[in-house]
């Protein structure tokens, strides 16, 4: 059976559309200091806004404290500590994230949330060669938006046990050596 042109050019913009469906990822924006992030939507169980966390004695700098939730306690990573930022003594915007398993729920304190922004997957770009390890790590790549970069995160990587098993972010927030039993 032979399709005419005109069948042919609809059937082609037909599966470019669907590419570009499948290729789209919705990412909700946040902020540390002026620096923007991404993090998938399907990632984020909930935004808390801003909370005040409650601090946790000889916990790792990258640990916030520990936030109310739905009858839980969570653990909140402090995302201007994993950035090597200055510490805003401002009360911290928490979202609610859960890996893939459902195993770690935790909360990410930023700064502030913004909206969700539509780019398309393939736009993504790898993290450049001369980033430091924490970067690397942290970072799943850039997406070049109007206003600036929007780098992407993993919530996986961002969970409290897999930072501790990094042996990157290991300082309390003295400055001390943190307290954990982990000296490999």
């Amino acid at each position: 059976m032979k399709f005419s042109d005109r069948d042919e050019g609809d059937a082609a913009g037909a599966l470019d559309e669907m590419q570009e469906e499948s290729d789209a990822v919705s990412l909700c924006s946040l902020f540390a200091g002026s620096e923007s992030f991404g993090i998938d939507t399907r990632k984020i169980r909930e935004v808390l806004g801003k909370r005040e966390l409650q601090r946790v004695p000889m916990a790792p700098a990258y640990i916030g404290g520990v936030v109310p939730y739905r009858g839980e306690v969570l653990t909140a990573v402090n995302f201007r500590a994993l950035l090597d930022m200055e510490d805003n003594s401002a009360v911290s915007c928490v979202l609610v994230l859960e890996d893939d398993e459902g195993a770690e729920r935790f909360g990410l304190a930023v700064d502030e949330v913004g909206g969700v922004v539509t780019v398309n997957r393939r736009m993504l770009e790898e993290n450049p060669c001369t980033l430091e390890a924490r970067g690397k790590w942290l970072f799943d790549g850039a997406y070049k938006m109007q206003t600036g970069l929007m780098v992407q995160l993993d919530p996986k990587r961002l969970r409290p046990s897999r930072l501790a098993e990094t042996g990157l972010f290991k300082q309390c927030v003295t400055g001390a050596t943190d307290a954990s039993t982990d000296r490999r």
